[in-house]
Parts: C-alpha cells; structure tokens; sequence
C-alpha cells in the first residue's frame, strides 16, 4: 500500500463521518480521479480481505464503515441502542422531501394536507433532513433538503439510487385536482 492509500484510510478511519472528496483532494494534493482509484483499491482490499469494514461512497463524500452482516455482533458489544423507527408520517414527509427536494414546509403540507411541523422538527433532530436556505418569496421560508445520514440511513450512494415512486406524482396530482375543485 503506498503512501496515499494509507493517507486515505488513516483520514477516514480517524474521521468516523462521510469526508467530501473535495477536503480529500485539498489534503492530499490529488485530483479526483486519483482520489476514486485510491479509494476504489481500499475498498477492493477490504473486500478481497473480507474485513470487518468497508469503504462506501456517499454522493459526494468517503466513509469507512463496518460491513452490515457484522452489525449484530457489533452491536451486542458496543451495546447500542437502536433507534426507534420513524412513523408513518415521518417516512412520508422524508419521501417527499428526499424525491422534490429542496422544499418548503408549506409544499410538504400541501401534498400532505396536514400540518407537518412536528414531522420536520423529528427529521431535523435525527439528522435525516437540513435546512439548506430561504426561498426568495415574501416571509423567506426555510428549504429542506436531505443529508448524508439519510443516505446512509437508507443504505444508497446518491439519490440517484432512489426507486422511482410513482405513488408521489399521483399524490400531487390528485392535490392539484382537490384545489382546482375548491376554486371553481
């Protein structure tokens, strides 16, 4: 392993957190295509090695984290307490902002039809969503967007790796029909 690589994983195993490739290539001195083949290389050692962790790309960023069929074990020994899942509503209001992000509250109620406050404030405090700016509109609304906790929390790279979810056209378009009905 040449210096870099060990560089890298030295980096991302003190880290603990997703690193941006960009804090990655400053440090380093590299450019991006190093930097992916650096990482893809510990990442097939890991896996050739069948280590007790794996390197993972998260859309723009780099984490070392254990592999998932070690979770239980790992668990049971650092005695961690899985977090309650979230609720019905809470992965309804995540669905909408991870596929049409960034949102405002008010479109999430919109499509919803209900206040969704309490929701947003469970996300935010679990980390799965963020603030990320204020919409350029009279009362400047905060919009939401989802964050690398929700990537991993769901286990995908990139929203890319979202599966299409028709069911949330239909949802809009079924609200947008209900206001066309109460202005006529």
């Amino acid at each position: 392993m040449n210096e870099l690589s060990c560089l890298l994983e030295g980096i991302l195993f003190a880290s603990g957190e997703p690193v941006y490739e960009q804090k990655l290539m400053q440090v380093l001195g590299i450019d991006a295509d190093m930097l992916h083949r650096l990482a893809q290389n510990l990442a097939d050692s890991y896996d050739a090695e069948k280590r007790g962790f794996q390197l993972i790309h998260l859309q723009d960023s780099y984490q070392m984290v254990s592999r998932a069929e070690y979770a239980d074990t790992i668990r049971r020994a650092l005695e961690v307490r899985r977090a309650p899942g979230l609720s019905a509503a809470a992965l309804e209001v995540l669905s909408i902002v991870a596929y049409r992000q960034p949102v405002t509250r008010a479109y999430v109620e919109q499509l919803r039809g209900v206040d969704s406050s309490n929701t947003i404030l469970t996300l935010l405090d679990k980390g799965l969503i963020e603030g990320c700016g204020r919409l350029d509109v009279p009362g400047r609304p905060m919009i939401y967007r989802t964050t690398t906790a929700f990537l991993r929390a769901f286990s995908i790279s990139s929203l890319d790796d979202l599966p299409d979810l028709p069911e949330l056209t239909e949802l809009e378009q079924k609200r947008e029909a209900e206001r066309a009905e109460e202005q006529a």
